[in-house]
């Protein structure tokens, strides 16, 4: 093989690789330089590797932050009710930790007017450290380091694939900006799924002390209100989702109900010594959490509930002050026990048992 050979051979792989680093960073699906090009759109549906770019890049005054619960809003929905332009900081699991940096990144970014975040009460009892490292998420996206984003550049996913879906859904797909992450499309909706679901253990375990969480919990509530603290010109739209009564019934069986609603007492309490937080509560309304209908599992609700939740924001509606918190947990214990006693009898002949329950 001759010298020449070499030669040619080396530089047009040179060239090889440069075009294909100049493809990523110019049309950057997963937004990490820059916010879309004029005539793409911002096609988001990874939201592992697009959430931490987006939020970097993007325009926005207002973050909807939460976790899969959260991801089937729509942001126009907040953008109309609250006249502020919104983006979704997304995290699956949903932990306090994971949420509260992401808003790191946001505060970070842009002077931020809303916070509209769902707060699950498994996160109040999550590990308060963050997941992204040991639950495998790409990290050389999540730094601000570029010398590691030779991942990115020189990743055939992404040039393959990522790159020709971005610019399919921007000029022929009908892709609609405002459903971002999205997954809802193609999911059912209705008792037949929520029930086939569930799993349910045929035992019920000791209840627990109401604050047998409260070590976590503290943390947890560490972890958000020094972001609120912080932020003093932010308002935190702070809601605590309507799970279905399935998810009621479950908790039962593990003995958390009374540390549950306790660690929920808590939490409002906290929360609304903060001037700069509006709290709103739906695990207590009746006509949502026990219509199953409305469900696909125990928890995960149709869009019919998102844009619901949206718009009692928006309104008011459901929203919890100093003076009736304590009655809006009253009324929760009272109604989560009504469910474990008797509105959960009709749908037994339809839920499956945990065979390998001890």
């Amino acid at each position: 093989m001759s010298n020449k050979f070499i030669k040619q051979f080396l530089i047009s792989s040179g060239i090889l690789l440069l075009l294909c680093v100049l493809a990523v960073v110019i049309f950057d699906p997963f937004f990490q330089y820059h916010k879309p090009l004029f005539g793409l759109k911002a096609v988001l549906t990874d939201k592992e590797y697009q959430c931490t770019g987006s939020l970097k890049t993007f325009d926005y005054d207002s973050v909807i932050a939460g976790s899969s619960v959260a991801e089937n809003y729509n942001n126009g929905w907040f953008d109309q009710g609250f006249g502020c332009r919104s983006i979704k900081a997304i995290r699956s699991y949903g932990a306090t930790a994971d949420l509260c940096y992401l808003l790191d990144i946001s505060f970070a970014h842009q002077n931020i007017k809303n916070v509209f975040y769902n707060l699950d009460p498994s996160a109040l009892v999550a590990d308060p450290e963050t997941t992204y490292k040991m639950t495998g998420c790409p990290m050389y996206l999540y730094d601000d380091n570029y010398v590691n984003d030779i991942e990115y550049w020189l990743n055939k996913g992404v040039l393959m694939e990522k790159i020709p879906y971005l610019v399919a859904n921007s000029l022929i797909g009908g892709y609609d900006e405002n459903e971002s992450y999205n997954w809802a499309q193609w999911k059912e909706f209705n008792s037949d799924m929520a029930l086939g679901l569930y799993i349910r253990k045929p035992s019920v375990s000791e209840m627990k002390p109401e604050n047998y969480y409260d070590d976590v919990l503290r943390q947890n509530l560490a972890l958000l209100t020094e972001r609120i603290e912080e932020n003093p010109d932010t308002c935190f739209y702070v809601f605590i989702p309507p799970y279905s009564m399935l998810w009621w019934d479950n908790i039962y069986r593990d003995g958390d109900t009374e540390a549950y609603l306790y660690n929920m007492e808590q939490a409002m309490e906290t929360l609304l010594s903060y001037k700069n937080v509006k709290l709103f509560y739906f695990q207590n309304d009746r006509e949502v959490i026990t219509n199953l209908e409305n469900y696909m599992d125990i928890l995960h609700f149709s869009p019919d509930i998102n844009h619901y939740i949206c718009d009692s924001l928006i309104s008011g509606e459901h929203q919890v002050i100093y003076d009736n918190y304590k009655e809006n947990i009253r009324d929760m214990r009272a109604l989560a026990y009504e469910i474990t006693d008797k509105l959960i009898k009709p749908y037994e002949d339809r839920i499956k048992v945990d065979i390998y329950d001890n």
